[in-house]
């Protein structure tokens, strides 16, 4: 008998039109259709929320979640800028050059033939192409991961009002872990209700400026419900979505328990003479889709 070995397995192979296919049908649905993770996270926080005002926000909030998926229309006018994270697993042949034009294509389809708004100008002119596109636009993160034969897309539309509500602060190790609890607080508070709240706020703690910052990115776009696998940052985790809910920062900034539906963070190595802290804020209307690639097919979800 003679045994298969890995080498011996078909690798798997993703067309880049399948991709663009892909890209285009990801825009849309993180447009229209809510992870069913954050309506959970609304009920949650309307069952425990006490203030009159807020539970009539949410209430409304709640309302326009199903009255866009019933009329299949946008969870909001703002289309944000369009972010793609690309997972590879192992034994995938892919040409990454095509896959990133694939990915352009996709996010162009999607704003014309829709059609949707597009949200992306030139930083410098204002000028607006109407394709959803630009210099290193869409964002692309590329990672790589141990599952055998998977090519997975998580499509992010990252819009305005979230986005900046994005802080950074250079801290040293003398601040300890109280430092980094106040920076997030005070971040929190200076955000208020500009970034559409209840939000899911992202720390990153650790590694360089950037690296902290696109962590506390991957953090604001987890799943509710995940935690930090790194069991310190889970710990802060917990401490920081009380401390930050305890504001009365409430729905859109108009007071209220339910600040935040979580604080997510992620951690790196860093220096042994810093300890950078990032904070980004993803707002109520947390979007995201996602599509696999395996050799059974292509699965759509979030």
């Amino acid at each position: 008998m003679t045994l298969m070995t890995k080498a011996d397995v078909e690798p798997l192979r993703v067309a880049p039109d399948a991709i663009e296919e892909a890209a285009k049908l990801l825009y849309i649905r993180a447009l229209k259709v809510l992870p069913d993770d954050i309506k959970a996270g609304f009920t949650r926080l309307d069952a425990g929320e006490s203030d009159g005002t807020a539970k009539a926000i949410l209430a409304t909030m709640i309302e326009n979640i199903g009255v866009a998926e019933r009329t299949e229309n946008l969870l909001c006018q703002d289309t944000g800028i369009p972010i793609f994270n690309v997972q590879i697993g192992r034994n995938v042949e892919l040409d990454g050059w095509a896959l990133k034009q694939a990915i352009r294509r996709g996010t162009e389809r999607a704003t014309k033939e829709h059609p949707l708004r597009s949200s992306v100008v030139h930083p410098i002119t204002r000028k607006n192409e109407h394709t959803s596109c630009g210099a290193h636009v869409p964002v692309i993160n590329l990672d790589f991961v141990e599952d055998d034969r998977l090519l997975r897309l998580e499509m992010i539309p990252k819009g305005s009002g979230s986005e900046n509500g994005s802080f950074l602060q250079m801290l040293i190790p003398a601040d300890g872990v109280a430092g980094v609890k106040r920076f997030v607080v005070d971040a929190a508070m200076k955000a208020g209700g500009k970034v559409c709240p209840p939000t899911i706020m992202g720390v990153g703690v650790g590694g360089t400026s950037d690296l902290c910052m696109h962590l506390a990115k991957v953090a604001a776009t987890r799943p509710l419900g995940s935690r930090c696998p790194d069991p310190e940052g889970a710990k802060l985790e917990e401490a920081l979505t009380e401390a930050v809910n305890s504001l009365g920062i409430g729905p859109q900034g108009l007071g209220g328990d339910s600040t935040t539906f979580a604080v997510h963070v992620e951690v790196a190595a860093t220096h042994i003479t810093m300890n950078p802290v990032a904070v980004n804020i993803q707002c109520h209307s947390a979007r995201r889709a996602s599509a696999t690639f395996t050799p059974a097919g292509l699965a759509i979800g979030f």
